[in-house]
């Protein structure tokens, strides 16, 4: 199914029925077919919605670079166009960052929040990052001065390229020129001065071995946000609940219903 929001045309299904609505939202580079074991667990006893963020899956590109804010206005109107206001958000990374956001922003529209892995807080870079950091930009400096010696032709552009794909992420890498205007803006979000405006009770899921977004994230979350509790996967990467699947939804099934279905 598709709907036409914020300029964009996201592509979402529903599985299930039964209160309380659940909503799900992926990670970056991933899709729907990421939750698909948990859409099967919770529909034996919700309506579960899952969707494509924009750029993902079936969606469309959004129709400009997005950041955070713009990812979760999307989000909430379609639980408004779906009447599923209240719902219950399980978000995981990037997701996690758009759960948040929306949670701060639109309170009325979330019922209880779990995260896994979330993405949206910004550490203090080390020194060997901010020394890569700094030789990236000393890099670009030059090539950016050679553009200026008009008789050398794509030399310039060739070096920033071949700068980008030294010192870029892969997910940055993966991206076209447009869509990495996108992906700069979202990891560029900072929510941890906003996390005690959450007001969702929040559970966090995570991986203690998660090098994507490590632990101290949760940890702070957990200590930042008013109704909090974390619950650490041991052993777990950043897909921990992937990796630990059936306990992952049995928590999952004693946050939201109280018991099991299994």
């Amino acid at each position: 199914m598709f709907l036409d929001l914020c300029g964009a045309k996201l592509h979402f299904e529903q599985y299930g029925e039964g209160k309380p609505d659940v909503l799900l939202l992926h990670g970056w580079g991933c899709s729907i077919e990421t939750w698909k074991a948990v859409t099967n667990r919770l529909a034996r006893r919700s309506r579960v919605t899952v969707i494509d963020f924009p750029a993902h899956g079936q969606s469309e590109r959004p129709p400009e670079p997005w950041g955070a804010h713009e990812f979760s206005e999307q989000v909430a109107a379609l639980i408004r166009a779906l009447h599923i206001e209240g719902c219950d958000v399980v978000g995981h990374s990037h997701g996690g960052r758009i759960a948040l956001t929306l949670a701060i922003e639109h309170p009325e529209l979330v019922g209880k929040l779990a995260l896994t892995g979330a993405a949206g807080l910004k550490g203090k870079p080390t020194e060997a990052q901010k020394k890569r950091s700094e030789e990236y930009k000393r890099l670009r400096g030059i090539a950016d001065a050679l553009d200026k010696i008009r008789l050398l032709g794509p030399l310039p552009e060739k070096m920033r390229e071949a700068l980008r794909k030294k010192y870029g992420s892969p997910d940055y890498n993966a991206l076209d020129a447009e869509m990495r205007k996108t992906f700069v803006k979202l990891v560029s979000t900072d929510l941890t001065g906003r996390l005690g405006e959450v007001k969702a009770p929040t559970l966090l899921l995570w991986g203690t071995n998660d090098t994507e977004t490590p632990l101290w994230m949760g940890r702070i979350m957990e200590k930042s946000i008013p109704d909090c509790a974390l619950v650490e996967l041991k052993g777990g990467s950043h897909f921990a609940f992937l990796e630990q699947l059936g306990f992952f939804c049995q928590v999952l099934e004693q946050y939201f219903y109280g018991g099991t279905t299994a």
